[in-house]
């Protein structure tokens, strides 16, 4: 099984942007900048865009809540990393 987000980013032509990829329909990727994610967004539609700003708002919080985890968790693994140095 899929996870439900993915990070993607293609920082040989876009260096400051990252992707978050919404594995499951509706299918999107969120565009932003890697510095700024929470106020600068574009959302890419791999499926029909729903139509439903209470989704699509639903939708993005979890995007933006699954990027929280993942930058929690690295500096996690980044300062256990230090430590044991």
């Amino acid at each position: 099984m899929l996870p439900k987000f993915l990070l993607a980013d293609n920082s040989q032509e876009t260096p400051d942007t990252i992707f978050v990829v919404h594995t499951e329909t509706p299918r999107f990727i969120v565009e932003s900048d890697i510095e700024d994610f929470w106020s600068n967004q574009e959302i890419h539609w791999i499926d029909d865009d729903p139509q439903n700003e209470d989704l699509i708002e639903q939708l993005l919080e979890e995007t933006e809540s699954f990027l929280d985890s993942e930058f929690e968790s690295q500096e996690d693994l980044y300062d256990s990393e230090i430590g044991s140095n």
